[in-house]
């Protein structure tokens, strides 16, 4: 199981800093009306998960986008956004302490530093790339002045503890020896995130918008840490569910975190915020039955609590995704207090809906995508621990 911090931290680490950040352009969003007056916002970043989606969002909304990346991710990811009205590309990598080596291996972007933005006006730059407090203060200096407002992109992991239930976003953050150390680890990752919130505060006083999300989930998302569940549920049976039906569970889903996005950058909102949801406490057994009722499956959930999955290697996580046994140093992890987000105008999609929109988004995918999940327990262990849960019951 995941009963350190550390652990839980490498794992969303490890997961964060190669895949996080887009959405499966294919699938259709809530048409929002676009608003009155248009608004130019430069994207560092944006071809990942959460970036797509905010590209898509801010389109419908009559918006004019500058995606500023090194325009590698997107052709891995296909979200080239080609042929696309009122989007210019812009290519370099923002840490210049790397482009001699990318330079060393050219790639479609023919690797330049921030030289490519000191030229242009925008009302608000939306930073969803940067894990190091060194290169947000190159981006936001470099900017200064030209930008009305900086959101970035951070996330829960900031916090020194998930202990408490209900806490929010005066929680004490998390610490590291050395400010500059320059490796992502589980001890390093949200400390370090802390320091690039900090960062844009400091360049930019006054425009900082802080958002912090929890596990992002829905259609695209590179990581399965929520598809393994309507995928999972799909293929019914047996399914090994973890902990209780009641232990917590918060989740956003990409296009209301980049709706919400837009919308804050519409309304100058800023401040910090955790973005966690829904608007209501859930359980694991509520996301799990939607999953069910998503595909219509015959799946029967067999729960195991958290100690016997301990005993049987099972981890919280990974290998149970988007769940933690609420216990210890993560008691209110699934419980953090999303009320100042709701308060800033947040909303929320139901649980059925995300889990249908992403069991139709997996169903497209290519064979050698879908041939494994890339997190999970895998079926020939599920099926080992099924097996000694029904010998330990009796069955």
């Amino acid at each position: 199981m995941l009963t350190t911090r550390r652990e839980f931290l490498q794992s969303s680490a490890a997961l964060s800093a190669g895949l996080a950040l887009g959405v499966a352009p294919a699938l259709a969003m809530r048409q929002p009306a676009r608003i009155a007056k248009p608004m130019r916002i430069l994207i560092l970043g944006g071809t990942g998960f959460l970036g797509p989606a905010i590209v898509e969002a801010a389109l419908e909304r009559g918006h004019s986008l500058t995606l500023f990346n090194r325009g590698r991710t997107e052709q891995r990811t296909g979200h080239t956004f080609e042929g696309r009205e009122r989007i210019e590309k812009r290519h370099g990598n923002r840490d210049p302490r790397r482009l001699a080596d990318e330079a060393a291996e050219p790639g479609p972007d023919n690797p330049m530093g921030l030289t490519q933005l000191r030229e242009g006006e925008w009302d608000a730059v939306i930073d969803t790339s940067a894990y190091f407090p060194r290169v947000v203060n190159a981006s936001a200096e470099l900017l200064s002045g030209r930008v009305g407002q900086y959101v970035f992109i951070s996330t829960v992991s900031v916090y020194a503890s998930h202990a408490k239930v209900n806490a929010d976003e005066t929680s004490p953050l998390g610490t590291i020896p050395d400010p500059t150390v320059e490796q992502v680890t589980g001890e390093s990752y949200g400390p370090l995130k802390a320091l690039c919130e900090q960062a844009a505060e400091a360049s930019m006083p006054g425009k900082a918008t802080i958002v912090r999300p929890g596990l992002i989930v829905g259609p695209g998302d590179p990581t399965d840490r929520f598809t393994y569940w309507p995928v999972r549920v799909a293929r019914g049976g047996e399914v090994l569910a973890p902990g209780t039906p009641n232990d917590p569970v918060q989740i956003i889903d990409v296009r209301d975190l980049a709706e919400w996005i837009v919308r804050l950058i519409e309304k100058r909102t800023m401040g910090i915020f955790d973005a966690l949801g829904p608007d209501r406490g859930i359980g694991i057994g509520e996301v799990l039955q939607a999953c069910k009722q998503a595909s219509d499956s015959d799946a029967i959930f067999r729960w195991a609590d958290a100690a016997f999955l301990r005993e049987q290697g099972v981890s919280g996580w990974s290998d149970m995704p988007a769940w933690l046994p609420p216990e210890g140093d993560y008691a209110g992890f699934g419980q953090r207090s999303c009320a100042r987000a709701i308060a800033a105008g947040l909303t929320f999609r139901t649980i059925l809906t995300t889990a249908e929109d992403t069991l139709a988004w997996w169903n497209t995918q290519p064979e050698d995508r879908t041939a494994r999940l890339r997190a999970g327990i895998s079926p020939e262990r599920e099926a080992a621990v099924l097996e000694a849960l029904a010998k330990r019951n009796g069955g």
